[in-house]
């Protein structure tokens, strides 16, 4: 090997270390307080013994999904989540999920939010929940699950706080959810309004607004 071809070869060895996978270059770390001017799109996963309905991934620290199984939970744990936030009320809990998710997210040593909605008096969907969102992203060391039961109530949840919290525009932060699990032209919320609405206290003229529910 002549030295000119040595000294190449030695040089893309040192600098071969240095160049991230395309992959990895192209990470999106949504878990800070930045405004988001790229807005990466979801990516749906296999929900098979993991979640109920869907299972998205957005950037490389945010996860938004219907119910977890305790599979899931152990397995995303294992992938860096430290926050589970949950939008389930206390009855549906209690009916529909046949483990102690909160025991369970603490055993792992994971945070449990919870920030239950339901759209009625007892348990709104309010401003004042986009505000404990925020700041459960914003506290969180590590990468956040977000989910209800088939992340509908999460996808209105996250499309009000890239609004408000992120200055994602209206239509992106909309279509964004709604390939998660949005669902506006299909299912309304209460009062005439949809969740997204009323996270925000303002109506969307761009958010879908059907006669009736399923």
């Amino acid at each position: 090997m002549s030295p000119l071809v040595l000294r190449a070869s030695l040089i893309a060895a040192l600098v071969a270390p240095l160049v991230l996978p395309a992959n990895t270059a192209r990470a999106q770390h949504l878990v800070n307080t930045t405004l988001i001017t790229n807005l990466p799109a979801p990516v749906l996963l296999d929900t098979t013994g993991m979640f109920q309905a869907k299972f998205a991934r957005l950037g490389d620290d945010i996860f938004i999904g219907g119910q977890p199984t305790a599979k899931a939970l152990h397995e995303l744990k294992a992938q860096g989540v430290t926050v589970v936030v949950n939008l389930r009320t206390p009855e549906e809990m209690k009916s529909a999920v046949k483990f102690d998710e909160p025991a369970l997210i603490q055993e792992l040593g994971m945070r449990y939010v919870y920030i239950p909605m339901r759209g009625n008096a007892e348990f709104p969907y309010s401003p004042d929940a986009v505000a404990k969102f925020a700041e459960a992203v914003r506290s969180a060391n590590g990468k956040v699950l977000l989910h209800c039961t088939i992340a509908w109530r999460a996808s209105h949840l996250w499309a009000a706080y890239l609004i408000k919290e992120r200055g994602v525009p209206v239509e992106t932060a909309l279509g964004n959810a709604r390939a998660i699990n949005l669902m506006d032209t299909m299912r309304m919320g209460t009062s005439g309004r949809q969740p997204v609405e009323a996270f925000l206290n303002q109506s969307l003229p761009a958010v879908g607004h059907p006669p009736t529910s399923p």
